[in-house]
């Protein structure tokens, strides 16, 4: 084999680990700057598209009901969660970054009004929330930082109460989501997620069409294994 061949075939054997290191890294990179990251969260910007109310009155969030907030970032919307449930319900906010939990937190406390709520610091394979605490599980812009979803979602039936549902919502990864200020490739597919989701164990059993950037889909439990 020539020289020039056996360069190449080197470079390629060692570049493939290193694409995926760096996907890898990529999917769970820490925002270089956090407080700039999360005031973008909270911008009204993001409002125009993410339809934050709307969202919530679709999931027919009602007081006295346990809701977790997976990947709750900067409490954009466990505050609204906050809110809908009342201090007759209960709102975990889950994170994997401290930061962003005591800052989810202040901008709890500095809604001045009474809530039941937690904040859960996760590990990136385990959400940590109680036993059968969750009437529902609501995941915004965080579904394609978890790694091996169908294991993830399945190990987690047990936190959820008979009869709960998972919303997750969640860039179209492709024309439809515009300039998102980031790559695209690591984004899921809507339909990528369902099969995912099946295979854990859940049924779609509803889907919502009316943010332009995002798919939004709603399922429940169809076996417990």
């Amino acid at each position: 084999m020539k020289p020039i061949i056996l360069l190449a075939v080197l470079c390629a054997f060692l570049a493939g680990p290193a694409l995926a290191q760096e996907q890898n890294q990529h999917q769970h990179r820490r925002p270089d700057d956090i407080k700039q990251y999360l005031e973008h969260l909270d911008s009204t910007e993001r409002d125009r598209y993410q339809k934050p109310s709307e969202v919530v009155e679709a999931l027919k969030v009602k007081p006295g009901m346990a809701v977790a907030d997976l990947g709750s970032g900067s409490g954009y919307f466990t505050r609204r969660f906050v809110e809908a449930v009342t201090e007759t319900g209960m709102v975990y906010a889950v994170d994997v970054e401290p930061e962003m939990l005591a800052y989810a937190k202040e901008s709890v406390i500095h809604m001045h009004v009474g809530y039941s709520a937690e904040f859960i610091l996760a590990q990136p394979d385990n959400p940590k929330l109680p036993y059968e605490s969750v009437d529902l599980l609501f995941v915004c812009n965080t579904i394609h930082h978890l790694e091996d979803r169908s294991k993830y979602f399945s190990n987690l039936k047990s936190s959820l109460k008979p009869g709960a549902r998972i919303a997750i919502i969640d860039f179209y990864p492709d024309e439809r989501s515009g300039d998102l200020g980031f790559p695209k490739h690591h984004l899921v597919a809507r339909d990528t997620i369902v099969q995912e989701m099946a295979a854990a164990g859940y049924q779609l059993t509803r889907e919502h069409g009316f943010l332009p950037k995002q798919y939004f889909l709603e399922f429940v439990v169809t076996t417990f294994r």
